[in-house]
This record gives C-alpha cells, sequence and structure tokens, in this order.
C-alpha cells in the first residue's frame, strides 16, 4: 500500500478512535483536531520517504501527542504536572483497541453535556466522534457551511474554556444526555446514505450501528436505545436490496433482504414497547418495521402507517418527519393533492436546498398525473444529489415523467 493510500485508509478507519483519545486526553477537543490533522500531514510527507510504518495508528498517535506536548510547551504549560500525568512516555504505545470504545462513548457523552447549547450537541458529536466535516454536517441541519463551522469553533471553546468534565457522567445523568447521544448516531447513519465512495459510506454506516449497540448494551432496557438498534437493523437489513443500485422500498425484492437482521429487529422493538416509553426512535423503528412487513405480505398498512408519523410528530415534528407524513397520508387517502398540501405548509427556505423534500414533492406530483410538474421537481432532487446509485434512479424517473409530459392527452 503506498503511503497516500495509507493515510486514506488509517483516516477512515481510525480518525474517530484516535481523536476521541486524544481529546479524552488533552481535554481540549479543538486542540487534539488540529494535532491529528497535523499528523496526518506528517505522514503524507514522511510515509513516500521513510515506508508506511507496521502500526500506522500508533505512528500517527505519537505524532499526534508530540504535537500537543510542543504546543503546550510554547504556551509554558511545560511544568504542569498534568502533562507527566497525561503522558509520562511520549514514545508510548496506543492504548489496546478494547479501550477505545469506551472512551468514544464517554466522549459522545462529554459533547452532549447540558452546559453545551443543545442545538449543537449532535453536530459536535458528529464531527468530533466521527469525523464529518462541517459541509456535510450542515446540509443534515439544512444550514450554511459556515454557519456550521462558527458554531462548533464555539461549542469546542465552550468545552475547554468552562473546563467540562471528562469523566463518564453519573448514571443519573445520562438520561439528559441519552436523546443528543442517539440523536447524532442516527444522523451519522442517514448521512452515510448520501456518500459517493462505498468505502466511506461502508465505515461510517458500520461506525454508527457498532456505537448504536453499543450505547444499547450500557442501557440494557433503554427503550429509546432500542429504538435506536432496530431502526439501524431494520435499514440494514434491507441494504442488499438496493447494493448494486437504488431501489425505493417499493421496488425492491423483500427475497434479497436480511431476515435473522428483520428478526432482531422485531424483537428489539417489541422489547422497547414493554417499556411503555414511545420516543421517536420507536416509532420511526415501528414505521420501518411496518413498510417491512407490508412490503413481505404484498399490502403496505398506509393508514397504520399514517397514524405513526402523526405520533411522531407529536413528539419530533421535524422536516424529515413531515415529508414522511406527507407522502404517507397521500397514499393512505390516494390523494396526491392532501400530501402536497401538507408538503407546501413546510418552510420554503428550509426545503430551497433538502433533495428529500424535493424527490417527495416529485414523486406525489407524479402520482397525481401531474407530468411536467413533477420532471423539474425531480430534475431539482438529482441536481442535489451527489450519490451516484440514487441520480441513476432519479435520472431514470425524470426522463419517464419528461416522455410523459410530452405524450398527447388522451
Amino acid at each position: 500500500m503506498n503511503a497516500a493510500a495509507a493515510a486514506e485508509a488509517a483516516a477512515r478507519g481510525s480518525y474517530g478512535r484516535l481523536l476521541a483519545w486524544l481529546a479524552w486526553q488533552w481535554r481540549d477537543v479543538a486542540a487534539a483536531e488540529d494535532a491529528l490533522a497535523d499528523a496526518f500531514a506528517a505522514a503524507l510527507e514522511r510515509w513516500p520517504v521513510d515506508g508506511v510504518p507496521d502500526a500506522p495508528d500508533a505512528w500517527l498517535l505519537t505524532a499526534a501527542k508530540r504535537r500537543l506536548l510542543m504546543a503546550a510547551r510554547r504556551q509554558r504549560l511545560a511544568d504542569d504536572p498534568t502533562l507527566t500525568v497525561l503522558w509520562p512516555d511520549e514514545h508510548a504505545a496506543m492504548p489496546e483497541a478494547a479501550r477505545l470504545p469506551d472512551a468514544r462513548l464517554r466522549l459522545l457523552f462529554v459533547c452532549a453535556h447540558p452546559a453545551i447549547d443543545p442545538t449543537l450537541h449532535s453536530a459536535l458529536m458528529l464531527q468530533t466522534v466521527l469525523g464529518l466535516d462541517a459541509a456535510r454536517i450542515a446540509s443534515a441541519f439544512l444550514v450554511k457551511p459556515e454557519a456550521m463551522s462558527k458554531r462548533l469553533v464555539r461549542a469546542k471553546a465552550k468545552i475547554r474554556d468552562a473546563g467540562l468534565r471528562f469523566e463518564e457522567p453519573d448514571p443519573d445523568e445520562w438520561p439528559e444526555r441519552l436523546a443528543s447521544v442517539l440523536e447524532a448516531i442516527y444522523g451519522a447513519y442517514t448521512l452515510h446514505w448520501s456518500l459517493a465512495d462505498d468505502a466511506d459510506a461502508g465505515e461510517l454506516a458500520g461506525e454508527a450501528r457498532f456505537l448504536a449497540e453499543l450505547v444499547a448494551s450500557q442501557l440494557p432496557g433503554e427503550p429509546e436505545a432500542l429504538g435506536l438498534v432496530a431502526l439501524l437493523w431494520l435499514c440494514e437489513a434491507r441494504r442488499p436490496g438496493r447494493r448494486a443500485a437504488y431501489r425505493p422500498l417499493h421496488e425492491q425484492d423483500p427475497g434479497d433482504w436480511n431476515a435473522t437482521l428483520i428478526a432482531q429487529a422485531n424483537a428489539a422493538l417489541r422489547e422497547a414497547a414493554m417499556r411503555r416509553a414511545p420516543g421517536p426512535f420507536q416509532l420511526e423503528a415501528a414505521i420501518q418495521a411496518a413498510h417491512t412487513q407490508g412490503r413481505q405480505d404484498g399490502h403496505v398498512p398506509w393508514d397504520g402507517i399514517t397514524r405513526l408519523h402523526e405520533r411522531l410528530l407529536e413528539i419530533a415534528p421535524t422536516v424529515g418527519a413531515r415529508i414522511a407524513h406527507a407522502v404517507a397520508l397521500a397514499h393512505a387517502q390516494t390523494d396526491p393533492a392532501a400530501g402536497l398540501r401538507l408538503l407546501e405548509a413546510i418552510d420554503a427556505d428550509l426545503v430551497a436546498a433538502h433533495q428529500p423534500w424535493w424527490a417527495a414533492r416529485a414523486h406525489l406530483l407524479a402520482m397525481a398525473g401531474a407530468h411536467s410538474e413533477a420532471a423539474p421537481a425531480y430534475g431539482r432532487a438529482l441536481a442535489l444529489t451527489v450519490e451516484p446509485r440514487l441520480r441513476a434512479w432519479l435520472t431514470a424517473r425524470l426522463r419517464a415523467e419528461e416522455e410523459a409530459a410530452a405524450r398527447p392527452a388522451g
């Protein structure tokens, strides 16, 4: 493996783990990010000359630690006793892999500290623990990348300046932070669909699923943690149905799905329901379970799905939930106009560059037979999409609607 490929592989597989460990030890997320960035830059400079090290992660960790120590010395902090406690030997090996998941989980809960603006909890976790850039995070939160970058900088400064505890929170502190942690993990999973590179997408999806399962294992019986695990298992179960090419759920062959994951998801969802504390992830999972079962049975229960969406909107009236509710209602009532009215009621500024809104609008317009309007809506959705397989599907839909619009009436 050449130097550039080795550095890219390390970035994909280890960035989040390395950053979590450095931030945990140094108590400064921004400084850890800068040090790790310098370490990767040094790798690209040194590895072509010296050769790729046998343990790239350990090399990067040592380089980042050295950078942090040098910065500390420049700030006249060399005599601070915490430095010798943190790194008695700056050439020490990287901690055992078994410790890293716990460190990452603790850092997730640090990022959800109540002293940090709650609207930034998930974004901070997506960048700090999962290594996503501000532009990609901004797309998920429907804000400009510049605005998101500034918010994240302020949040990291808050962690540093306020000296927020990096210790694992006490059990009575978990509930108030759990929702933000779960939201960030789900955000990472949903963002992986937009990645054009299969390796990057697979890494991010696997990381999100691992963290969801880790949280659920640390909080046995927590209904929302179970709900998120069930939701991700259902989504992963259907992945084979869209591996070669993007296919919406109604076009997939249920025979391609992973029956074991579906059964595990349904079991987790039943266990969560026994707690009688419904939350957004349980409802999201229930909606997906209904779609999955309906596709297997040949009859999608749109009325029940619509009611689940209405319950979800009472708890979490997000833009995504409103869009999904509009589509479900249109199918339940066999009335695309009803769904279109709900879409139009969403703030136009929020959805002007939101691909799912345009795709939903195009679908309902096509359902209504308004092909001349559906075509440009599909075109707008296509322009907002980078994932090649989804682009191919949207292109096919666009052409079909253009052809339908061009056919003579009657």
